[in-house]
C-alpha cells in the first residue's frame, strides 16, 4: 500500500522540494499552504504522515498539531526555520513525532520519514504476532489498535509516545538506554548524546500517567543510563 504524506507549509519551493523526493520514494504527496485547509483535509481524507511548519499564514503549526492529536494518532514532523530549543519541546509535548530545521537536508528529511511510517505501521519490538495485548498493574495496551488503557481509564497516547511505553514495558525490569529508544523506534542513525528527545517525550509520558520523577509509579529515570518500569 501506498503511504500518503500531507505536506503543510506556505512556502512552495519548499512543498515542491519534499515533493520531489517523497514521489522518488513513490509515496502519495498532498502540499497545502494553510492549517484551515490542512485540518479540512485531515477529516476527510487518509491521511498516514503529516510534515508541519510551525509558521503558517493563518495559525501556527503548533495548534494544527494539537488538533490533529485530538482526533489522529498517525505521526507529524514538524518543520521550525530557527535552531530554537522552545520550538522543539514545545512541537514534542504537543504530540509531534519528530522535528527538523531549516534548511534541512532532502534524503535527511526522507530518512526520517521512512523511520517515522516503519515505526507506525510496521514496527513490531519483540512480539510475536499474536501477542496483541500488553497487560501490566493497571495499564493495558492494545498493540494492534494502538489503544491504551490505564486503570480503565483512557490513556491518550501519540504513535511515538505508545512506541516508547510498550519497549519499555515489554523490558520492564531492565534498564532500557535513550540510544536503545531512539534507534529502535526511530531505526536510524542521526541519534547524538545531546539529543532530548527521548528526554520530552518520556517527560510528557509521566504527565499523562501522572507520574513523577522523584516518586515514580511508573517510569524510573536511572541517571547516566536510561529508563526502566520495575518488573
Amino acid at each position: 500500500m501506498i503511504e500518503n504524506i500531507l505536506v503543510v507549509d506556505d512556502e512552495q519551493t519548499i512543498t515542491d522540494l519534499i515533493e520531489i523526493y517523497l514521489k522518488n520514494e513513490n509515496y502519495n504527496v498532498t502540499k497545502l499552504y494553510s492549517g484551515q485547509d490542512a485540518l479540512a483535509y485531515i477529516e476527510h481524507e487518509k491521511v498516514d504522515l503529516a510534515i508541519l511548519d510551525i509558521m503558517l499564514p493563518d495559525m501556527n503549526g503548533f495548534t494544527v498539531c494539537q488538533r490533529i492529536r485530538e482526533n489522529h494518532h498517525f505521526p507529524v514532523i514538524m518543520l521550525t526555520a530557527k535552531d530554537e530549543e522552545t520550538d522543539k519541546i514545545t512541537g514534542l509535548t504537543l504530540g509531534a513525532d519528530d522535528y527538523m530545521t531549516k534548511p534541512f537536508r532532502p534524503l535527511e528529511m526522507v530518512a526520517r520519514v521512512k523511520a517515522q511510517l516503519r515505526r507506525y505501521k510496521k514496527y513490531q519490538p519483540m512480539s510475536k504476532p499474536d501477542e496483541g495485548i500488553i497487560s501490566y498493574s493497571g495499564l493495558v495496551m492494545n498493540v494492534n489498535t494502538h489503544e491504551c488503557w490505564l486503570n480503565e481509564a483512557t490513556l491518550s497516547l501519540t504513535p511515538t509516545e505508545f512506541s516508547i511505553l510498550r519497549m519499555l514495558c515489554e523490558n520492564k525490569g531492565k534498564v532500557v538506554s535513550s540510544e536503545q529508544l531512539f534507534h529502535s523506534i526511530w531505526g536510524n542513525e542521526y541519534y547524538n548524546k545531546n539529543n532530548n528527545t527521548i528526554t520530552v517525550h518520556i517527560r510528557h509520558l509521566r504527565e499523562k500517567m501522572n507520574d513523577s520523577v522523584e516518586h515514580p509509579k511508573w517510569i524510573r529515570t536511572i541517571w547516566g543510563v536510561g529508563y526502566k518500569i520495575e518488573k
